[in-house]
């Protein structure tokens, strides 16, 4: 079963592209909650593009808000970092 959630979003380009969720989470500590993303295109480097921002779960603001601190971009930052090593052993263990 595919349990994946995606959305739309308009890019500063006018362009309506539709975004996979990658995970969501709530940070207690900055009291803020935050929506991990792609847009499914690559970078220079063949990395797949993985964007954060902040995100209203009561659904009553659509918007995404903007990461406003280095706190923030740590704390996704090692998110990531963690998620991609254990993505990494799983796949070294296939």
């Amino acid at each position: 079963m595919d349990n994946k959630s995606s959305f739309k979003i308009v890019n500063d380009k006018g362009e309506e592209l539709v975004c996979d969720v990658l995970f969501t989470f709530e940070d207690a500590k900055l009291n803020k909650n935050y929506i991990v993303f792609t847009d499914n295109t690559y970078d220079d480097n063949g990395q797949i593009k993985v964007y954060a921002n902040t995100f209203d779960p009561t659904g009553k603001d659509l918007g995404l808000g903007k990461i406003e601190t280095e706190e923030e971009w740590e704390t996704i930052s090692k998110l990531l970092a963690d998620l991609n090593q254990k993505v990494e052993a799983a796949n070294a263990e296939e």
